[in-house]
């Protein structure tokens, strides 16, 4: 049986699951939520990148992206800012829905499995 290991863990969440080959991210949302989607979207896609090399891995083994957004007017602004970074070849199976996020400032929230 693989081993688990837990990443930025404290009593509620990791930030990252690790198990065998898979890496399990939590969702990450923007750390300056004064911004619009734009910025929001490039910073949770920074700190998917971070979270990514510290799992050992990085996003060109992503296998799935789940991203909610607040509002899907934000729809065409989330992905100009996800089509330039995502790595073209190597795009993951994604989804994408409007819900309503755990506080009002958070414009979209990214959810991602990857290998390693």
């Amino acid at each position: 049986m693989a081993d688990i290991s837990r990443l930025d863990q404290n009593a509620r969440r990791s930030r990252a699951v690790i198990h065998g080959d898979t890496i399990y991210l939590a969702g990450h949302t923007a750390d300056d939520r004064s911004q619009d989607v734009t910025g929001q979207t490039k910073q949770v896609l920074a700190k998917i990148d971070d979270m990514l090399a510290a799992s050992g891995s990085d996003k060109s083994k992503l296998l799935n992206i789940t991203i909610w957004l607040a509002d899907m007017a934000d729809f065409a602004a989330m992905n100009a800012v996800y089509d330039a970074w995502v790595v073209q070849g190597h795009t993951p199976a994604r989804c994408c829905g409007e819900v309503k996020l755990a506080l009002p400032d958070i414009r979209v929230e990214i959810m991602a499995i990857a290998a390693r």
